[in-house]
């Protein structure tokens, strides 16, 4: 491991070890200690070296992953991104900290309350905030309603209108009020449908991708040659787009046969042509119940896309770093339409 990047954790720290591995890799990448396409240690080595969990780790790569500052080669490794994203300079976030103190300072706090005060901040993110920000999330299942919300209610101090896609078009006509939502989040596959059904009434729609997690990825490449894998969900799109994430990963030790929903005859044909099955954990009782404990259940409660997060963010709150201009219903005043 290149002594130059001077990685270090600190267990006592009230910031969470994956924060603070994943912050100083980005700044590392950043910085150029670690150049463009330079191969990253393996989770084995960066977890031996920081002496912690190599789940830890491997969640930490995949964060990197998703905000594009690494990217995995098939048989080779992790590398450097050859074009990292790009965050404000360090003078510029230097200044605004201390602008922050300043102001902190004007009101009667002193930089330690400041400093408890964020993290207090970022370690609660309660899901409902009197006055938050509305964002409408549209999936085709419940499930997948509750999976996609408790995601974004953890990246973000916000309101979320769960709605099924089916109901998507009766529920608009019947009680949306104008610039109720700042932004309405579907999965890839939905986009089309939910911006014709939302357009002309000024709700931007972000499709966020879930990738299987880096961890998942791992113990596949772990498992002996020619094991056949299935994926199953609570809708057969889910598990299409789970089975999609995986292919993508390229693991030639494995053979995909096929993706179900987990109702119906087809769960049960999947499960006898496989030796594993991979599923969100809300989804495997289920497999379970039709697969018997022979078969080997892989659990993957899938990662939302890192860009699509940044996207979202980028609506959610001006380039000032304050809030944007609100309506009396809390939406945006500004209607634009982005797509993934």
């Amino acid at each position: 491991m290149p002594i130059t990047m001077n990685l270090h954790v600190d267990a006592r720290s009230p910031i969470p070890i994956r924060r603070q591995l994943t912050e100083q890799l980005k700044h590392a990448i950043e910085s150029g200690r670690v150049p463009r396409d330079q191969t990253l240690p393996s989770i084995r080595e960066l977890a031996g070296f920081l002496g912690i969990n190599t789940n830890t780790v491997a969640r930490v790569i995949e964060d990197l992953k998703q905000s594009g500052y690494v990217e995995a080669r098939r048989g080779r490794g992790v590398f450097v991104a050859a074009a990292p994203p790009v965050r404000p300079s360090p003078g510029r976030r230097e200044g605004f900290l201390k602008d922050v103190v300043i102001r902190a300072a004007a009101v009667g706090m002193t930089a330690d309350d400041l400093a408890v005060g964020v993290l207090s901040l970022a370690g609660v993110r309660p899901p409902a905030i009197d006055g938050a920000v509305e964002v409408l999330l549209v999936e085709r299942s419940p499930a997948e309603l509750d999976f996609f919300a408790g995601q974004l209610e953890a990246h973000f101090p916000i309101r979320v209108d769960k709605v099924l896609l089916g109901e998507l078009t009766a529920i608009t006509r019947r009680r949306t009020p104008a610039g109720r939502w700042r932004a309405a989040v579907t999965s890839f596959g939905h986009l089309p449908e939910v911006e014709r059904v939302l357009r002309g009434r000024g709700v931007p729609v972000i499709a966020l991708l879930a990738e299987a997690h880096l961890e998942t990825l791992h113990r596949l490449a772990q498992l002996p040659a020619g094991t056949r894998v299935g994926v199953a969900s609570d809708a057969l799109e889910t598990a299409h787009d789970l089975e999609h994430s995986i292919a993508n990963a390229a693991l030639a030790n494995i053979v995909l046969v096929g993706a179900s929903p987990l109702e119906g005859t087809a769960l049960g044909r999947l499960v006898r042509r496989v030796d594993v099955i991979v599923c969100s954990s809300s989804s495997a009782e289920r497999v379970r119940q039709v697969a018997g404990p022979s078969l080997q259940v892989m659990i993957d409660d899938r990662a939302l896309d890192g860009r699509a997060i940044q996207m979202l963010a980028t609506l959610l709150v001006d380039g000032n770093g304050g809030t944007p201009e609100r309506t009396p219903h809390g939406g945006a005043t500004r209607p634009t339409t982005r797509k993934k």
